[in-house]
């Protein structure tokens, strides 16, 4: 990647003020739209989330013990604390050796909860006086209340692996007619499969192919890139995207809520705005218009357009920047959470844009590289907003829109061994490349991803 700098306030991101913020919130409650979706990232096996308490039930297997700071020690310490903790599953909590085994065992394996081959989505995150909720039961909750249409119904799409659809299946029927009834929505779900001609090979820490005990090879889904043949797919002109694991106690809900409702009111503005520039250059190709559309692009959206051979080239150019999908990125202040990183770089037509990139992506031998991400203040945590029409109402081909070469190795596991994974361009970072992107900041209460277990401890997952 050819980077510019690091998108900051005042440039590449935009902090909202209180007024501007509640009308961001009320310009999504009155634009008209094309109906809209949300749109979960769910497939895949916890196997991170527990990979630590693998790691502690292998050693406390062999006879050892755990150090009291270790993870598993951790969770066996405070496992009431915890929402699936039951007293059948787990029995009365004692600070013994053989307890700590007993409740990873319980945790991870089958008799018990099995968690450790169960995908996030159905695990229990939350607990409230008269219930406890799974990850996919708070995505419900969150939809009810902010993404529902005029006519009650929420639209949602979780995307997960065929083998786990039993699972979510039934973690649905527990909870979606109760739900309907108390919130006044009807929800409309669809489960969707990664393509598994996407998937990769995985290799271990020698770089050799990666084998499971019985010998096989190991392919992994390809990342969250190849969820764009899915998003693809949607029907809806507005979607809002976000991980299955970054869910609230319901206590933060009017925040959540709040900001979301942000996101997706500064993505209809964008759109009404760009709309307008195409439906006026459908009239007129005048100078004036095109230096208008020019300061326009490189105040909000950071794109600074090249010189053009010709006017008509700069019209042409100018058309093809504005017609595209367009997203609108969250951006959390940095307080030392994994994510990627909101940079501006220059593109092969020498025009420059908003992208999100893991920081695998930087590349560690360029100084002005290196010193863009010291003087990064933000990250994204997987909370965006996207329109998929365009002025004429048509659906973009998103996949004509990826940057083919923004694959990463990352690192992973597989029932607790270390394993690397080669990944598609990420759905926020190369697969939308080539959309129309604005960075906002949203506070960081917005953020509550469960990487694993230990973070359910945390006081946005706790009563």
């Amino acid at each position: 990647m050819k980077i510019v700098g690091a998108a900051v306030p005042g440039r590449g991101i935009k902090v909202l003020s209180e007024s501007e913020t509640w009308n961001a919130a009320d310009y999504y409650d009155k634009a008209p739209v094309g109906g809209k979706c949300k749109f979960v990232p769910a497939s895949g096996a916890a196997s991170r989330m527990f990979k630590d308490m693998f790691a502690g039930l292998d050693k406390l297997e062999t006879g050892e013990d755990l150090p009291a700071d270790a993870p598993g020690a951790k969770l066996a310490a405070r496992i009431k604390d915890f929402a699936f903790y039951s007293p059948d599953v787990f029995g009365e909590p004692a600070d013994t050796a053989d307890y700590r085994k007993k409740a990873l065992a319980a945790l991870l394996r089958e008799p018990g909860l099995g968690y450790g081959s169960k995908p996030k989505g159905v695990l229990k995150f939350h607990r409230y006086t008269n219930e406890v909720r799974t990850a996919m039961a708070e995505h419900l909750v969150e939809a009810a209340d902010y993404m529902r249409g005029a006519d009650g119904v929420c639209n949602l799409v979780f995307t997960i692996s065929p083998e786990h659809q039993s699972l979510f299946e039934a973690a649905l029927a527990e909870v979606k007619d109760k739900f309907e009834a108390r919130y006044g929505v009807k929800y409309n779900i669809t489960f969707t499969y990664q393509d598994k001609a996407t998937d990769t090979i995985a290799v271990d820490m020698e770089n050799e192919p990666f084998r499971t005990e019985s010998g096989e090879l190991l392919f992994r889904p390809a990342g969250h890139g190849a969820l764009i043949y899915n998003l693809n797919k949607v029907d809806e002109e507005l979607v809002s995207i976000k991980n299955i694991d970054n869910v609230a106690h319901e206590k933060l809900l009017p925040t959540t809520s709040l900001y979301k409702k942000v996101l997706m009111g500064e993505a209809l503005k964008l759109r009404d705005r760009i709309f307008d520039y195409l439906r006026r250059l459908d009239r007129e190709f005048s100078p004036a218009l095109c230096d208008e559309i020019e300061a326009f692009l490189d105040k909000e959206l950071c794109v600074k357009m090249p010189a053009a051979a010709s006017f008509e080239a700069r019209v042409e150019a100018l058309l093809a920047k504005l017609n595209r999908p367009i997203r609108v990125c969250g951006m959390v202040r940095n307080e030392g959470e994994p994510g990627g990183g909101p940079y501006i770089i220059e593109g092969g037509d020498g025009s420059t844009s908003l992208q999100v990139l893991e920081s695998v992506q930087i590349p560690k031998d360029d100084p002005k590289a290196m010193a863009a991400m010291s003087g990064a203040t933000h990250f994204n945590p997987v909370d965006l907003v996207c329109l998929l029409k365009d002025y004429k109402g048509g659906r973009f081909d998103l996949l004509k829109r990826v940057d083919a070469d923004a694959g990463f190795m990352s690192s992973k596991s597989y029932q607790g061994r270390e394993l690397k994974a080669l990944e598609m361009p990420g759905l926020w970072n190369g697969a939308m490349s080539d959309w129309n992107t604005l960075f906002v900041e949203v506070p960081v209460e917005t953020f509550n991803p469960v990487k694993v277990v230990l973070d359910l401890l945390r006081p946005a997952h706790q009563a």
